[in-house]
């Protein structure tokens, strides 16, 4: 073996099970199904330069998701939060965006408008838009 020694993944049947999943199913994101064959082929007794040459990646690339996932498993494969800006609504505005929506129409009108909700509730009508799609709203008849 060269370089140093390689931390030792064993995986448990039910983990096999879901990573060959991972990597056949159709609707999994490419980059997660890579991961998950890199962390297949270490369970191997592969060398880590071996398994990037069979999936097309850098030597620190598998010493990356191997290490990964021996500290947080299954877990482990899934994507870091990515930096940015931090958030403007806070969760009470939304969760008043989401009451008025859901428990009545505004005055004078059959269902809420994005504009009308953003002017009652004192955001954007892209922040109300959101707030409706992300929650699944849909405040007019349908």
């Amino acid at each position: 073996m060269r370089g140093r020694p390689k931390i030792s993944l064993v995986l448990s049947k039910t983990e096999r099970e879901e990573l060959v999943a991972l990597t056949l199913r159709r609707k999994t994101a490419q980059a997660m199904a890579l991961r998950a064959r890199i962390v297949l082929a270490c369970a191997d007794p592969m060398d880590n330069d071996d398994v990037a040459a069979r999936q097309r990646v850098k030597p620190k690339t598998v010493g990356k998701w191997r290490a990964r996932f021996v500290e947080h498993r299954l877990d482990g494969l899934l994507d870091a939060p990515q930096s940015g800006a931090p958030r403007t609504i806070d969760d009470t505005r939304v969760d008043s965006v989401i009451a008025k929506t859901l428990e009545g129409a505004p005055a004078g009108a059959t269902h809420w408008s994005t504009r009308t909700m953003a002017s009652a509730a004192e955001l954007s009508q892209t922040a109300v838009s959101r707030i409706w799609r992300a929650f699944g709203l849909q405040p007019h008849p349908c």
